[in-house]
Order: structure tokens, then sequence, then C-alpha cells
């Protein structure tokens, strides 16, 4: 089954194609084909209607003496799908569509119509100016009116593309061109509340804790009275590097930390024997008991 789908077939060396007879086939044979209906038609027989797209398993031949500049013209034959009466309809290349010929009738297609109406109102027009001078020169200030106004309507359309254009280059020509923009008002208001909620961000974030400050006092369980933490606003600023807690302090509060970490001393720790540290109990023998 799958040597069926190789594109290349195998020939053995001594092949010979003209060995092969050659099939007496009739001049106008028909083929059988696989298509589906060009149009939607109605069967003349029983007025079954044969929707466009509907598949058949039809018969094509070549129509004898009919060709448009050298283009052959098929015929098919279909069969209905109700009474199974014989449809034939062939190829129109002068008007690259499809022409029924016998067994039904074509449904009837507006677009098909608009060419003819065209064509009619053309004729009627042109008909109507040779006897009416008046109406000739009336259609005429009509035509040259609309193509009037066709044309501003083109205009006003590429000058707002241009305008569009022209602002979406805008940045880069003044990039360019090395100019600089006008701030407006809204600008300058907008930068204004940029710094001052900038300013505030920095004074709420620059607050510190100090121990030990006489700004006020706590009591403690033991009845004695501690001071209060005070809160120091730290200055900085962003082109310095950060200065020390310490020499922001004022000098009571600096002599005031000096002296508690000079009077700070850490607890001495008591030694303790390696040996009862590691729960080891030693017993110490008699002299005698030793000599012996």
């Amino acid at each position: 089954m799958s040597e069926r789908k190789v594109l290349n077939k195998y020939f053995p060396p001594d092949f010979d194609p003209s060995l092969i007879p050659r099939r007496k086939v009739p001049k106008n044979s028909q083929q059988v084909v696989r298509l589906m209906a060009p149009f939607s038609m109605r069967c003349n027989t029983c007025g079954e209607y044969i929707y466009k797209g509907k598949k058949f398993n039809a018969r094509k031949e070549t129509v004898d003496g009919e060709d448009y500049y050298g283009i052959k013209i098929f015929r098919f034959y279909i069969k209905c799908t109700l009474c199974s009466a014989e449809i034939t309809f062939k190829t129109d290349p002068k008007n690259t569509d499809y022409l029924a010929e016998h067994g039904a009738s074509r449904n009837f297609e507006p677009w098909r119509e608009e060419k003819a109406v065209e064509e009619e109102d053309r004729l009627a027009k042109m008909e109507a100016e040779e006897n009416n001078p008046m109406k000739a020169l009336e259609n005429r200030t009509t035509d040259s009116k609309r193509e009037m106004d066709v044309l501003d309507a083109l205009q006003d359309i590429r000058a707002r593309n241009a305008r569009n254009e022209r602002v979406g280059l805008a940045p880069d020509l003044l990039e360019k061109l090395h100019v600089e923009e006008v701030p407006t008002e809204e600008d300058v208001q907008k930068r204004l509340e940029e710094e001052e909620d900038e300013r505030l961000v920095r004074e709420v974030f620059s607050k510190i804790n100090v121990p030990g400050s006489s700004s006020g006092s706590s009591s403690s369980p033991d009845g004695e009275v501690s001071p209060a933490p005070a809160v120091v606003t730290v200055k900085r600023k962003a082109d310095a590097l950060e200065p020390d807690v310490k020499s922001l302090l004022p000098e009571t509060t600096q002599a005031l930390v000096s002296a508690t970490t000079a009077s700070f001393q850490a607890p001495k720790k008591k030694k303790v024997a390696p040996s009862k540290s590691l729960g080891i109990k030693l017993v110490k023998k008699p002299k005698a008991q030793a000599a012996v």
C-alpha cells in the first residue's frame, strides 16, 4: 500500500517503453471526474433545487466545433439528486463562468445583472443628452461637482495624515536641532509638587531615636528613672556621604553617651576547673595505699 505514494518508480535496465501496446481510445471519449456544482440550479423534471457546491461524480467531454480563441469548451453530465434526471452544463471562457445547457435552469442571481443594468443606464443617458443639450450641460456640471468634492475630501485626508506625521516626529526633530522645549505652567507646577513630596519623604525617613537624652524620662519597675529616647532629625544631602549619627548629636548628649559607654563594663566570669565543667569527680588516695 505504501508504494502507491512513491513518486519515483523502479524501472529495470531492460525496460523498453516502445514495447508497451498503445490503447485505442475514441476521439471524443468521456472521463469520470469529481466536481462541485458551479452554480445553484433547479431540476426541470422534478423541481429539486441543487445548491452551489454540491459534489457529483460527473462525466466530462470536449464540445466539438466550439472554442473561444483556441480555448476548448468542456461539457459536464450530472444526475439530479432526487429523480436522477440527466443535467448538462458547459464552460463559458468568454465570461469566465458556466452555462446551464439541458435538464436544469439556473437560479436568478441579481449580481449577474449589474453590468447589464449599468450598460442600459449609460446608453439611456447618452441618448437623452443627444436630444437635450441643457440636460447634457446639467450632467457635466453634476459630474464636475462630484469630482471636486472627491478631490477636496482626498486633500483633507492627505493634510490630516501629514499633520499626524509631523506631530509624531516632533520630539526627534527637537533632539536633532538641539532645541529645548519651553516648559508650560502645568510642567512647572508638576515639578514643584514632586520636589515638595520628595522633601516631605526625606524629613519623615531621616528621623532616628537617640537613647539617654534629657528631653523626657520613664520609670522602670524597680523605681529607677531612665531618660526616654528622643527623636533627632538627620539632614541628608543627595550629593554627599551620609554623616555619622554621633556627630550630629548635641554636645551634652555626646558626653552622656561617652560616659555611659566608659562606665559600662562586662561582668567577669568565674574560672571553672575543667573537671567540673566536664562532670568528672576526682578522688585522692592515701599515701600508704599509693606506696603499696
